[in-house]
């Protein structure tokens, strides 16, 4: 009786079903958000949004992973056909930056694909577009940076914001308080 012989999986292909659910529960997980620019929000009205990739030194992967991160001040300009976030602060931690000298502040570099760089600069060179980075997340192990095409809000435009906060305030308590 001629049986057939088990086929061993391909390497680096999970080999029991328990490290295939791991993988597919690893691969629909939502992205870990590190901090998340509500200014941006507030002032600008997003038109489209993109994923773009951060070069950052060891000491900075560190603070982040802690949380040490302000992005409400940041800004992206384009340099020489290259993205750069201006602003982010990413404070450095005593114990992990002794050899370095640290700057908080520092300008970091954005990756993306050079036909999104050239989409995006030509929008930015129309009248009233500016590139905001709205939220520092971790993807694949990497820290990825989702910037927006937008366009700056009026002084009413944010006070109807406010107004509609408000009132689903109002609303929320309402509701709230008939239930109970």
């Amino acid at each position: 009786m001629n049986t057939p012989k088990p086929t061993s999986p391909a390497p680096g292909a999970p080999k029991s079903r328990f490290e295939r659910k791991a993988n597919a529960a690893a691969a629909k997980a939502p992205p870990v958000r590190i901090a998340d620019n509500k200014k941006a929000l507030f002032n600008y009205h997003i038109e489209d949004r993109y994923e773009a990739g951060m070069v950052l030194q060891g000491w900075e992967v560190k603070a982040v992973r802690l949380g040490k991160v302000q992005l409400t001040d940041g800004y992206v300009v384009v340099r020489d056909g290259e993205l750069y976030l201006i602003g982010c602060q990413i404070n450095p931690i005593r114990s992990t930056s002794t050899h370095v000298t640290a700057e908080a502040a520092r300008t970091k570099k954005l990756l993306l694909n050079k036909d999104e760089i050239r989409r995006l600069i030509g929008k930015v060179e129309q009248k009233g577009f500016t590139l905001v980075p709205l939220n520092l997340h971790w993807k694949n192990g990497r820290v990825k940076c989702d910037i927006a095409l937008a366009k700056g809000k009026a002084e009413h435009d944010k006070r109807d914001t406010v107004k509609e906060r408000e009132g689903k305030r109002e609303v929320e308590r309402t509701l709230k308080i008939h239930r109970s």
